[in-house]
């Protein structure tokens, strides 16, 4: 299915017994994704086993391993990161595994002239377009080393309010235009996300103008504790592009292979001059909400059951191994080059000197207004004070 092409009609809603209503909310997450796999409207490439749906999606031998390997970086940031909060070294964390289809695959269609708005749980996205890991620790250390983005990368720090990030995207999308560069701008958002006004304000905004914009809905079944069937009725969240006079596409976003080509083609088309495109990516969001959450106040250990056989990195790994484009052997070399990067990257955030109380206000605005040089001034008299009395 292409970017222009229009979904089926949606089936009529079916009455939701009260007993399904009280049932566990992930039970319900899970049976969602499940009944998403039988949606002819969501493009697919690969099945949870690995096998090939349809071989006409395949990217280039090439294109397949990079994939798996920036799947392999996020993953592995994601599980250290785990560890590293346990340790006092990390502060609060949005996990993303499990996800990593969805981020990857979808970054991974931009080059570094093009702009990047994740949400907090897009670390997997923002590491794709390249932003150093040592500065994507500092940020979740929350230290100002973390807090501005490199020069040469076009990435927003990670949007902690939701849905603000939409029509941002949409003003640096005409921004480029109007300068007359090819460059668009992608911005993400979950499921709740998309019941959020700046959501859809964004969706007229861009279709209205036309601008060169790719909307990334992560539809992971959650809302923070809230299953998505609870904060909407919609069931096939891509046709909220219908509204708005815009492509909407629904894709499976645990196969990286089927995300990457419907995200590809939405950003050349995008390029040129065609205009923004909805991509629902179905997702699964197996971790908690962030490191601090509970999960287990809404969800059972049993309602988390199957997730290993819907694996995105699992999915692609088996259908490199059986189409001879990686071995067992590579793989290992791959992770070992994987975790020495990391760990390079976290001695050199270690090596970042403590920050002083003012610097929390330097990265504000690049011109300070005079109440933040007034703020910061305070501030650091505020710090001086004790050391002066320690002196006396």
């Amino acid at each position: 299915m292409t970017p222009d092409a229009k979904p089926a009609a949606p089936q009529p809603h079916a009455p939701v017994a009260e007993s399904q209503d009280t049932a566990p909310g992930y039970a319900a997450a899970q049976a969602a994704y499940d009944a998403a796999q039988q949606d002819t409207t969501m493009v697919q490439c690969l099945a949870p086993d690995g096998s090939v749906v349809r071989e006409e999606l395949l990217p280039d031998p090439e294109t397949r391993l990079e994939l798996y390997r920036q799947m392999r970086r996020a993953r592995h940031f994601d599980e250290r990161g785990w560890v590293l909060y346990r340790q006092g070294r990390l502060g609060v964390f949005p996990p993303f595994g499990g996800m990593e289809a969805s981020q990857v695959g979808t970054a991974a269609a931009l080059t570094k002239d093009d702009w990047l708005f994740p949400t907090y749980r897009d670390t997997g996205a923002a590491l794709t377009l390249g932003l150093p890991i040592a500065r994507t620790l500092a940020y979740w250390r929350t230290s100002p080393h973390g807090w501005h983005m490199p020069a040469d990368l076009k990435v927003l720090p990670f949007y902690i309010p939701i849905a603000t990030q939409y029509p941002q995207a949409v003003g640096a999308a005409l921004a480029e235009r109007r300068q007359g560069t090819r460059n668009v701008a992608m911005a993400f958002i979950g499921d709740g996300g998309s019941s959020e006004g700046d959501f859809h304000e964004a969706l007229n905004f861009a279709g209205a103008l036309n601008a060169p914009c790719v909307f990334i809905l992560q539809n992971n079944g959650w809302a923070i504790s809230v299953p998505t069937r609870t904060q909407t009725r919609a069931t096939d969240l891509s046709r909220r592009a219908d509204g708005y006079g815009i492509p909407g596409v629904r894709v499976d976003g645990n196969d990286a292979l089927a995300t990457y080509h419907v995200t590809r083609e939405a950003v050349e088309r995008a390029r040129s001059g065609g205009g923004p495109t909805l991509i629902e990516t179905v997702t699964y969001r197996v971790k908690p909400h962030t490191v601090a959450d509970d999960p287990s106040r809404y969800r059972s250990e049993a309602d988390t059951a199957g997730w290993d056989a819907k694996d995105p990195v699992t999915r692609l790994r088996t259908h490199l191994l059986n189409a001879g484009l990686m071995t067992e052997t590579s793989e290992a070399d791959l992770l070992a080059e994987i975790a020495a990067e990391f760990e390079a990257a976290l001695a050199e955030a270690d090596s970042y000197p403590e920050p002083t109380p003012a610097e929390i206000l330097d990265h504000v605005f690049a011109e300070p207004t005079p109440q933040l040089k007034k703020q910061r001034a305070e501030i650091l008299a505020e710090h001086a004070a004790p050391n002066q009395k320690e002196q006396a």
